[in-house]
C-alpha cells in the first residue's frame, strides 16, 4: 500500500500519517490488533511481521504490526514483560450516538475494567475514553446551558449517558 496520491499538478503528494500511535504489548499484539478490528468500522490489518529464528524477539512474536482503526492508522508489536500501559495514556474515541457508546463500552471493556467518566481499561490493559462529542460542547458552551451540571453528572457516571448529561446542560444556573 502507497501513501501518495496525485496532486492537480500531476505531482505525488505523501499522504502518510505523520505521528502514529505505537502500542508495545507483552505477548498479545496479535490478539489485541485482531480485536480491535473487529470493533471498529472502516478497519483493517495492513500488514504483520513475524519475529523468526534467530531474530531480535521469539520466532512467531510479533515484531511489527500496522492496522487501521476507523482510519487512523495504529503500530503494534509484542516487547515482552518490560512493557506496560499507562493510564496517563489513553485512546480517546470520539462517539456520535448513546449506541456507539454502548456498543464500543461493551466489547472493549469486556475483560478489563470499567472505571469513571467514560474510562476504561481492555483486557490487554490499554486504557480508552469513550465520550461523546456533545460533551465537548457542552463543556465549551457555558452561555447557552449549564456547563458546570455538565460537569457534576459527569462525575457520578462511569459508562456516559448522553440523555443524563443533556438534562444536567438544561439546567437553569
Amino acid at each position: 500500500m502507497t501513501n501518495n496520491r496525485k496532486t492537480g499538478k500531476g505531482r505525488e503528494e505523501n499522504t502518510a500519517q505523520k505521528i502514529t500511535t505505537f502500542l508495545t504489548f507483552n505477548d498479545q499484539a496479535e490478539e489485541a490488533v485482531k480485536r480491535y478490528v473487529s470493533i471498529f468500522k472502516n478497519s483493517r490489518i495492513l500488514g504483520m511481521v513475524r519475529g523468526e529464528e534467530g531474530g531480535p524477539i521469539a520466532k512467531g512474536q510479533v515484531l511489527n504490526a500496522t492496522f487501521e482503526l476507523d482510519g487512523a492508522r495504529f503500530m503494534a508489536m509484542d516487547g515482552g514483560p518490560y512493557f506496560t500501559f499507562a493510564q496517563g495514556t489513553s485512546l480517546f474515541v470520539s462517539c456520535e450516538t448513546q449506541e456507539e457508546i454502548d456498543r464500543l463500552w461493551e466489547q472493549l471493556s469486556e475483560g478489563g475494567e470499567q472505571q469513571p467518566c467514560g474510562w476504561l481499561k481492555d483486557k490487554f490493559g490499554v486504557s480508552w475514553q469513550i465520550v461523546p462529542s456533545v460533551l465537548g460542547e457542552m463543556m465549551g458552551d457555558s452561555k447557552s446551558g449549564n456547563s458546570a451540571k455538565v460537569m457534576e453528572a459527569l462525575l457520578k457516571m462511569s459508562k456516559i449517558d448522553i440523555k443524563t448529561l443533556r438534562r444536567a446542560y438544561a439546567q437553569r444556573k
